[in-house]
């Protein structure tokens, strides 16, 4: 699979779970850009998102389009993969 520069771009601020706004603060990208990147990485299951620092969002409990900016964000194993080359 190939990553865009984009998607390598926001995969390379998450390997540790950040926030929204420091993610935001580390990318060059317009906030709609970034919203769009996450959640095309979400989608593909390179990027998990966090209601906390150490707690997943329960499915049920996941609503991206109102509430991303609250979020945090980490890469997978698979988007950390892919973002190595090692696919």
């Amino acid at each position: 699979m190939e990553m865009t520069d984009k998607e390598f771009e926001v995969i390379d601020e998450l390997y540790f779970v950040t926030s929204y706004s420091n993610l935001f603060s580390q990318v060059d990208l317009e906030e709609d850009e970034l919203k769009t990147t996450l959640k095309e990485l979400i989608g593909k299951n390179w990027v998990r998102c966090m209601k906390s620092m150490s707690e997943e969002i329960a499915t049920e409990e996941f609503d991206f389009e109102n509430q991303f900016k609250s979020y945090f964000y980490l890469a997978s194993k698979v988007g950390l993969l892919i973002h190595n080359g090692m696919s």
